[in-house]
């Protein structure tokens, strides 16, 4: 067992009060739509609408503090939306356009290899960035740091360049403050939408090394609590549906 029973209570509560929060702040779309009404009903309607919200919303309201509730036993420091900071040496940046634009020819991704570089080219200016914020921070006794951007279970191809050169940046501006630092920036995709199939990740290889820039499901959840806390955690998500769905019900009744 990964999860203790404590931090499965505590994880349950904090999706339950996720969910009761996005229920008092949501004002459901008030155009009128008579022919879907009579076909499916107004509380139907209000029910979809609020799905297509909350998936809209689903990292930051629910998936970002669940991480935080099971890394915190784990790892020495944890923290979402975490400032990582907001300056890097001009000839950081420089290696990095210079990384994408080899990436963008040459799609051969090497991390290892790309974070040696940036280690090594922390000099010229000090330029000022908007506050770089990560979704999740973890670091562990050693100070060893892990920052990961969250995103939707099928993200858009045409963002992968924007999304890697985030990732290099982060961990430009992290050198920038520690050269020695031990950093590892990576996308984290909460669930795999194609299960149980693998997740079709051919579609990031170009841009990403897979191996140390990517993790999905439980590759994410198990290294944030430990083996088997993915299988937990959708108990958790179970459980917790199991509470609510009274409030959900009474909730979508005002629409019939």
């Amino acid at each position: 067992m990964s999860l203790s029973n404590i931090q499965k209570s505590n994880i349950q509560q904090v999706i339950i009060n996720s969910l009761r929060r996005k229920f008092q702040n949501y004002k459901p779309e008030s155009g009128n739509m008579p022919f879907h009404f009579r076909l499916l009903g107004k509380d139907r309607m209000a029910l979809f609408s609020f799905i297509q919200s909350l998936n809209t919303t689903f990292g930051t309201s629910i998936f970002e503090p669940v991480a935080v509730a099971i890394a915190k036993n784990k790892f020495k420091k944890v923290e979402y939306q975490y400032i990582v900071g907001d300056t890097i040496f001009s000839d950081c940046q420089g290696k990095i356009t210079e990384i994408i634009s080899n990436l963008t020819f040459n799609p051969k991704p090497n991390k290892i290899n790309e974070l040696n570089i940036l280690q090594k080219s922390l000099s010229g200016i000090a330029n000022k960035l908007r506050p770089a914020k990560v979704d999740l921070f973890v670091e562990t006794e050693s100070g060893e740091q892990y920052l990961f951007d969250l995103k939707t279970t099928k993200p858009n191809k045409g963002d992968f360049q924007k999304f890697k050169q985030t990732l290099l940046e982060w961990a430009g501006i992290v050198y920038t403050q520690n050269k020695d630092s031990k950093v590892h920036t990576l996308i984290a995709i909460p669930y795999n939408p194609y299960e149980p199939k693998p997740y079709e990740r051919w579609t990031m290889a170009g841009m990403f090394d897979l191996e140390h820039e990517l993790k999905v499901a439980e590759e994410f959840w198990d290294f944030l609590g430990g083996q088997g806390t993915y299988r937990e955690l959708l108990d958790c998500f179970e459980k917790a549906g199991m509470e609510l769905r009274p409030e959900v019900d009474e909730y979508f009744s005002r629409f019939m």
